[in-house]
């Protein structure tokens, strides 16, 4: 038995070992062939191939084919690869819950037999109807006491294929008082007139979920069924089918553990299909997609993702995980394996004055530093740097390349600015000089550069395309309200014409490169052709998305301009270097950037509220409705700017007095943070008077204890089950009911008031 990392699931298989109650360990992997198999997947087929490896057992791959309207060979095809690209493999031929369908149908029909199942003829929505609630039991239907024979007989003419879809469906018989709402007499089967992949048209009604996998599961000697917490309630269904269907030897357990929510990311299929479909990106495997293949193509390897899932472990509560953590995997992965390249982006030309004509010379440069393995780089009269590496209108701290400056070429020599080329008032060019004795990147006075930066020769530089990859979304729950398209972020791709050194841009297909000061790249498996590379940028040198003092959440730095017109023109640069430059050449920018730090700003948020001057109007005009600069900086740069989604202050619908006004109520204890991020979102979509909307909108704040412990007092009641649970141990519910409790009162009152409230409640 291999070391394994610890956790609850190796907990119960270690107990199950010792009682005997399992000779060897069988779990599987049972994906819906609906669509391909993105990081969440990655993390249960890590976990269940996992464990079959450490315990030395066996884990089964078995598509759960039973909804032929949704499902594509092509997806199961993708299925496969993505398992067998991670590094596992299944044990014997991929499985299919198509292979089952007789010993399922006629398990159905013992059910039928035995009392446990009928035939019910009721549309799908009087069925949801007559389903009933958390506050009220179901209502039998009038099928229900069917015989057996006309049971029997129904079900068989289901398979017949003369009924339509939706005349009738399978039902369990359990109990419509049930307190589970899922085992009030649930589906088994229904008809569905769709041609299957594999069974063609042989079949024209389906089995449901919860009644397949238990038995697939039982058929195939599985121990251990391990599925995600939202099945959680599921399971007694589960063990009622195996129940009523057994004996089986071994007899298969469910247990649940928590899925994985990763920010910056959307999780579910179905709106991963409505990205590919509304061609907002380019199919599955965009590597903008947060698919096993799109990772791949990414650049993303397998040790990294397998890294990743051993690095956030398995858990039994869900929570949202730091896309951080998967980038840190994904660096430290690459920083291992990549080696060192230049390649210039934006390419600017320096001609050095000094240097011989028509004169190349070929430098020694290591892959790695420190490392075996070099390449040869040529260096000549012309090179080309990044136009953000070369200022004009340098400010202090300046450690790049400005007029009059000397900087140290990486590994080459060291050059200084002696003219600067301009063509319309634009930089077209620089000249300077080379010191011809600082060859390898030291003078022999010994003299230190202030910077060092890369570069690539202009007569030999081999033309690419450099994809800019980032976070696909620009909030950390893109659909925490349902609509995750308005969240993309628009520059979660760039593409740019790039310049590589020649070496670099010989590399073999699927190599790994670290382009200097830029990033991981990979070159694109697709698009990439001899002698015309594309490079992936898998991920930054370092994380650009990083919370810092005064700066919105999540918000990324911009890597281009949203206008050239609306930036004056400035050539593309770092946008807290172009703020800096604008603040140089603006008085009124100068002055408010010195007037908000005298406030008691820090240097951070002052430096986002001087980028523009109407952003300096419309806070100016908040400060004087309330002058509070600290909490009207908060709310502005933490929530106002990622409502308004680039829109200019001028076209949203409120001004900056109003924005004030806004602040001075949250100040004033008159509304919750949630409840002011409702009215905030509202303001900004249709404007208003904040203090009359917090009346329209019933977001005061609930002071009132009566109201808070009626408002605990019916979310308990709403969920008998949970309530139960909870007093019987399961502590991690507090959570679900303090949710529930502020949904009802709209976020309105005190988190901590309603939490001591519950638990007095749940514990009295």
């Amino acid at each position: 038995m291999t070391t394994r990392r610890a956790n609850f699931l190796t907990d119960i298989i270690d107990a199950d070992l010792a009682a005997g109650r399992v000779v060897r360990v069988a779990t599987r992997f049972p994906p819906e062939p609906n669509g391909y198999l993105h990081v969440g997947h990655a993390k249960s087929i890590c976990l269940n191939f996992g464990l079959a490896r450490d315990y030395e057992g066996t884990c089964n791959l078995r598509m759960d084919d039973t909804n032929p309207v949704k499902e594509d060979i092509d997806y199961v095809h993708s299925i496969q690869k993505d398992v067998k690209w991670l590094g596992f493999d299944w044990s014997g031929e991929v499985r299919f819950a198509s292979d089952y369908f007789e010993q399922m149908y006629a398990a159905a029909e013992r059910l039928i037999r035995q009392g446990d199942a009928y035939v019910d003829h009721q549309s799908v929505d009087e069925i949801r109807l007559n389903r009933g609630d958390f506050n009220r039991p179901g209502v039998n239907s009038p099928n229900r006491d069917r015989s057996v024979a006309e049971n029997l007989e129904l079900f068989q003419a289901m398979r017949d294929g003369g009924l339509p879809d939706g005349t009738c469906v399978l039902r369990g018989k359990i109990d419509m008082a049930h307190p589970n709402v899922l085992m009030r007499d649930p589906l088994l089967y229904r008809i569905r007139h769709a041609h299957h992949h594999r069974t063609g048209d042989a079949w024209c009604i389906y089995p449901m979920y919860d009644y397949a996998h238990p038995i697939e599961d039982a058929l195939e000697g599985i121990t251990h069924s391990i599925c995600t917490l939202e099945f959680e309630s599921n399971r007694e269904l589960y063990d009622w089918v195996l129940d009523r269907l057994g004996p089986w030897n071994p007899r298969p357990r469910q247990y649940e553990f928590a899925r994985l929510g990763l920010g910056y990311t959307v999780m579910s299929k179905r709106k991963l299909l409505q990205l590919v479909e509304e061609k907002r990106v380019h199919g599955w495997d965009d590597p903008r997609m947060p698919t096993i293949a799109g990772l791949r193509r990414r650049g993303v390897t397998p040790e990294a993702l397998r890294d990743f899932a051993d690095l956030i472990g398995v858990a039994k509560n869900n929570s949202l995980v730091d896309i951080g953590k998967l980038e840190f995997c994904v660096r430290q992965d690459l920083e291992k394996r990549a080696p060192r390249a230049m390649a210039v982006l934006q390419p600017l030309s320096l001609q050095l004055t000094n240097w011989p004509l028509g004169q190349t010379d070929l430098l020694t440069i290591a892959w790695k530093t420190g490392e075996a393995g070099t390449r040869q780089v040529p260096f000549g009269r012309e090179i080309l740097i990044e136009r953000d590496d070369f200022s004009d209108a340098p400010p202090r701290d300046w450690k790049r390349l400005s007029l009059g400056k000397e900087v140290r070429l990486f590994g080459a020599y060291f050059v200084r600015c002696d003219e600067v080329l301009r063509e319309n008032g634009e930089i077209i060019g620089l000249r300077g000089t080379v010191d011809l004795e600082s060859r390898g990147g030291e003078s022999k006075d010994g003299r230190q550069p202030a910077g060092t930066i890369h570069w690539v020769d202009a007569t030999h530089a081999v033309d690419c395309e450099i994809r800019l990859y980032d976070r696909l979304f620009t909030v950390e729950q893109p659909d925490a309200d349902g609509d995750f398209l308005p969240h993309m972020n628009p520059d979660a791709l760039q593409v740019l014409q790039g310049q590589m050194e020649p070496a670099a841009a010989e590399l073999p297909g699927g190599t790994h490169v670290q382009l200097m000061r830029v990033g991981y790249f990979f070159s694109d498996p697709v698009d990439s052709e001899p002698g015309k590379p594309v490079w992936n940028r898998v991920i930054g040198l370092r994380d650009t998305w990083a919370k810092t003092p005064g700066r919105t959440e999540g918000r990324p730095e911009r890597k281009k301009e949203q206008s050239e017109a609306k930036k004056d023109a400035v050539p593309k640069k770092a946008r807290a270097q172009w703020r800096a430059e604008k603040r140089a050449a603006t008085p009124e920018l100068a002055a408010a950037y010195g007037r908000y730090v005298a406030l008691g700003l820090d240097a951070d948020a002052a430096d986002l509220l001087t980028e523009e001057t109407e952003v300096v109007a419309f806070f100016d005009a908040a400060l004087r409705a309330h002058p509070n600069p600290g909490s009207l900086s908060r709310w502005f740069l933490n929530d106002l700017e990622g409502l308004r989604k680039g829109q200019p202050l001028a076209e949203i619908a409120f001004d900056g007095a109003t924005f004030g006004h806004f602040v001075a109520l949250l100040d004033g204890d008159r509304l919750t943070v949630p409840a002011g991020k409702q009215l905030l979102s509202h303001l900004v979509a249709k404007g208003g008077d904040p203090v009359a909307l917090i009346g329209e909108l019933g977001l005061g704040k609930v002071d009132d204890s009566d109201a808070v412990v009626a408002a605990v007092d019916a979310v308990l009641t709403s969920l008998p089950a949970e309530t139960a649970r909870f007093r019987a141990g399961e502590q991690r519910l507090l959570g679900v009911f303090i949710g529930a409790v502020l949904k009802q009162l709209r976020g309105s009152a005190d988190a901590g008031a309603v939490r001591q409230t519950l638990l007095d409640r749940l514990n009295g």
